[in-house]
């Protein structure tokens, strides 16, 4: 039996699944674990004060988004998904490609299918979140004003680029780079998905433990849909519908204000564990999608004419 052909890409093993197909020197996986915290922090710094700037403001770091805010916090994140992205391909010489998907093109058709798939699976759950634990969510009544207005053009115009901005970063640059330290293919997948969701969960800054559970599970299961999918799809997909459902949601219940973004001590709950239905079943159904898609259809059926010419039915015409 031949050995699997290797690929004439630089940097890509294509004898090895998405998630664990880069291949660089063992230190490159560490410059990004180290420059890209400092660099999203500095980008936040930069856009919300610019944002300060815009609207006035005395505080512009506090923690209450106002719609400039909003708008600083969504692009200063996908412009670091840019430069850690931008970062992998300079230090390795791979194809930006590479980092979307793996052994087969990009697929815009699957992005929708799952896109719909994730706003079904989500909207579901935070229903569910707010009928059962109302106390959970952080809303307050519903309000529509002119800030809930500008909240949510800016969260349906920016929110996708903040959430493909996280995935750039840690589901197509970190966990491929550190699954990159292991050879054998599982555990490294399984160091990848350790780093690259501790590295989110951080990121988020919460200092409750259920919220900092949260974020983790939530990473490791967009990186398992990344894994299982072979692609940027599907992670995508769930990133932005989650947040956006998440969002809309937060902005017309507030109220009529401006929302806060609280992660502090006693934030969280058991209710997460609605949400974390969510994400599972998210798992499951891009798990069934790709098992659907790669079962073989049957042929279809044919007749035989009096010439013993085989046709198709004229049901299947």
């Amino acid at each position: 039996m031949s050995a699997p052909a290797r690929s004439t890409r630089p940097g890509v093993d294509d004898s090895r699944p998405f998630g664990a197909h880069l291949r660089m020197s063992w230190w490159k996986p560490l410059v990004l674990i180290v420059a890209l915290p400092p660099v999203l922090v500095g980008l936040q710094v930069v856009f919300f004060l610019l944002a300060g700037l815009v609207e006035g403001s005395d505080d512009p770091l506090s923690t209450v988004f106002t719609p400039w805010k909003a708008l600083a916090a969504n692009l200063s994140i996908g412009v670091t998904g840019l430069v850690a992205a931008g970062l992998l391909v300079w230090m390795t010489g791979v194809p930006w490609s590479s980092l979307l998907r793996h052994r087969r093109a990009f697929d815009r058709r699957r992005l929708a299918h799952h896109l719909i798939g994730a706003a079904i699976v989500m909207g579901t759950v935070l229903t569910i979140t707010g009928v059962v634990a109302p106390q959970s969510t952080g809303w307050t009544g519903f309000g529509i004003t002119g800030t809930t207005v500008a909240l949510l053009a800016v969260t349906v115009l920016t929110t996708p680029i903040q959430a493909v901005g996280e995935e750039l970063t840690y589901r197509s640059a970190l966990l491929p780079a550190a699954a990159s330290w292991v050879r054998a293919v599982r555990p490294a997948l399984a160091v990848g998905l350790v780093v690259s969701a501790l590295g989110f969960a951080v990121a988020h800054g919460s200092g409750d433990p259920w919220l900092f559970g949260y974020f983790l599970v939530i990473a490791v299961n967009t990186g398992l849909i990344a894994i299982i999918s072979g692609g940027m799809e599907a992670p995508m997909a769930f990133h932005v519908a989650n947040n956006v459902l998440a969002g809309i949601a937060g902005n017309l219940l507030s109220g009529g204000g401006s929302a806060t973004i609280d992660r502090t001590t006693d934030t969280g709950g058991p209710a997460l564990l609605i949400l974390v239905a969510g994400n599972i079943a998210m798992v499951v159904l891009v798990w069934a999608y790709g098992r659907r898609a790669r079962t073989p259809r049957p042929p279809r059926p044919t007749t035989t004419r009096p010439d013993h010419r085989p046709t198709q039915t004229r049901s299947n015409r």
